[in-house]
């Protein structure tokens, strides 16, 4: 590969950088630590036309994968390059390794990155501050760090709450030992890869109903953070965002293949599921919807996942929706809008007006409710005669029909079945 040119005053101070802060780390950094030193530098330098180039973030990758101290050293010198920098294409360098270790990384440096920094908390990187000002084109770069910093520590935390790296390609790729075991086994990849899958989907079925949910609320906000990209086509030509748009679109993927399996499960959970459950599933459900708009922007290339997922969605939402659960016993639990149950409630309404109408014109309950009843100054929005007023409209009932107990339920009955839905 050749040397790239260098055609503005700001390319030559970045190469000069480079050089020079490679020449400190030989100097100041302890002997064990001047190869992780150099391998950042290399990986994240201060070239703005190119990304990270793969044969350093190998090399970066190989070298955390060896003990746990070097690999705790490696996030460390990581993170601080990634804060000192106020220089755009080093900072978005920075997260790019930080996302490669993610997806890619070995276990040991993918463990370190995860209890990074010791604290915890949502705010892993800290760059809701960064501002590039050099020109105007690395102040809108400035909004994709910003973005970007944010995605990877909602990454981080969706992966704390599953327990894994879910984007990582180690769940997808099969090692060697696995590959020379198929074969001494006879059995070929695509077994390995739907009985690791099945492995899955067996742990999910194992945990409970609210350690679903989270799971299901911590992904979906992974993907309402995707949504909120900025504008790429301000930036077209940008290597460097055109790498961070492809990550993003195959955790993407990663994300729905979870949510898929995740919600198949809730199908079969569905009768089970408690009322604020249901509640809390729904709301869920419906903010992932509200995303599906832009992702078809972001992501315009349709996948069969993401149909089958849209369309999982949407089915398991009129589910809930509509779901009418009988126990045993004279409790009745049912939760989404029924008609059904609304024509029982403007029933009992009529019933009692029926009742209090039959009643004598000196009874208590009568002169509280028909006649002439003075309220306080203020009136509410509704009140119950109005209430009774509708009611009577929308089922075409007159109030001589409530002078007859028999006729008003015969009645009420006829009409209600004829105009339900």
């Amino acid at each position: 590969m050749g040397k790239k040119k260098i055609t503005t005053l700001r390319d030559l101070i970045g190469a000069i950088k480079d050089k020079a802060s490679q020449s400190k780390a030989a100097f100041i950094s302890k002997p064990n630590n001047h190869s992780l030193h150099l391998a950042v530098l290399r990986a994240t330098t201060h070239a703005p036309s190119s990304r990270p180039d793969d044969h350093h973030v190998s090399t970066l990758l190989t070298l955390g994968d060896s003990s746990l101290a070097t690999a705790s050293a490696l996030i460390i010198i990581i993170m601080s390059r990634l804060h000192r920098t106020g220089n755009s294409t080093v900072a978005l360098k920075c997260l790019i390794i930080i996302h490669q270790i993610i997806k890619r990384g070995p276990f040991i440096l993918q463990d370190q990155l995860s209890v990074f920094p010791a604290t915890g908390g949502h705010n892993y990187l800290k760059f809701s501050s960064f501002h590039d000002g050099a020109t105007a084109v690395t102040w809108q770069i400035s909004c994709w760090i910003r973005f970007y910093a944010r995605y990877i520590e909602t990454l981080l935390f969706t992966s704390r709450i599953l327990g894994y790296f879910f984007c990582s390609s180690s769940l997808i790729t099969i090692s060697i030992d696995q590959r020379v075991k198929s074969f001494s086994d006879n059995l070929n990849t695509r077994d390995i890869v739907s009985a690791q899958r099945d492995k899955q989907e067996e742990k999910i079925s194992s945990i409970l109903n609210s350690d679903l949910i989270r799971d299901v609320n911590s992904l979906v906000q992974l993907i309402e953070e995707t949504c909120k990209v900025p504008d790429f086509l301000l930036l077209e030509g940008n290597s460097l965002l055109y790498e961070v748009i492809g990550l993003l679109g195959n955790d993407y993927l990663s994300t729905v293949i979870e949510l898929l399996i995740r919600l198949s499960e809730f199908k079969e959970r569905l009768g089970c599921l408690s009322f604020g459950d249901s509640v809390e599933l729904g709301f869920i459900l419906k903010r992932l919807e509200g995303c599906k708009e832009r992702l078809s922007v972001l992501f315009s290339v349709k996948k069969p996942s993401t149909e089958l997922l849209w369309n999982s969605v949407n089915e398991l939402r009129m589910k809930i929706e509509h779901l009418k659960v009988e126990k045993t016993g004279p409790k009745l639990l049912t939760f989404g809008k029924s008609k059904y149950h609304f024509d029982k409630m403007r029933k009992a309404r009529l019933r009692w007006f029926g009742h209090v109408q039959r009643r004598d014109t000196d009874a208590l309950v009568r002169k509280l409710t028909m006649d002439g009843f003075r309220r306080g100054r203020g009136r509410p929005k509704k009140y119950w005669g109005e209430v009774i007023r509708r009611d009577m409209v929308q089922v075409q009932l007159t109030e001589d029909v409530t002078l007859d107990r028999v006729l008003e339920d015969t009645d009420y009955d006829r009409r209600v079945v004829g105009i339900r839905v």
